[in-house]
């Protein structure tokens, strides 16, 4: 009975000629397709290793590229509205100088119209009183001049420049 841990020369011979015929086979025509393959595998890692490494530095150029233009961003919208702020003080000292200006007219034009109307109710009123006291003047005169003799003796003074009481 043969024994399996010490094979017999015979069986030893075909077994290491057919381990030797599938080496050559795998030798010449499956390692250099499997090596081949490897080394295809191989390329192909590094070649992602390096365009990772590069996306990485691009990755790391726009993030430095985004940060840069949103303190570019931040910078712009200070300035613009700083220069809002400006405008609208300029506006608002603007609008408040018309409106002054505009007050101070009005206020002239109320008081020239004010003294305008002070010197017409000034000249009605001496109208006024003017006519009322040629009005009394009238009736004191035509009631002092109703006898003949008071009215001569009062147009005699009146030609020689003297008047009396009476």
């Amino acid at each position: 009975m043969p024994s399996f841990l010490t094979p017999d020369f015979g069986l030893f011979f075909w077994m290491l000629l057919a381990f030797v015929i599938v080496f050559a086979i795998l030798a010449k025509f499956g390692f250099p397709i499997i090596i081949n393959m490897v080394e295809e595998r191989k390329r192909f890692i590094d070649e992602s290793l390096k365009s990772a490494k590069e996306a990485n530095a691009k990755l790391a150029n726009i993030q430095a590229e985004s940060e840069r233009i949103l303190q570019e961003a931040h910078l712009k919208q200070s300035e613009i509205i700083k220069e809002a702020n400006a405008t609208r003080e300029e506006i608002i000292n603007e609008a408040k100088s018309k409106a002054s200006s505009e007050g101070i007219r009005i206020l002239n034009d109320a008081r020239k119209q004010i003294e305008a109307e002070k010197t017409k109710a000034r000249n009605e009123s001496k109208a006024d009183v003017i006519d009322l006291s040629i009005k009394i003047a009238e009736k004191v005169l035509a009631k002092d001049l109703e006898k003949d003799a008071r009215q001569k003796e009062w147009i005699n003074n009146l030609l020689d420049g003297t008047t009396e009481k009476q």
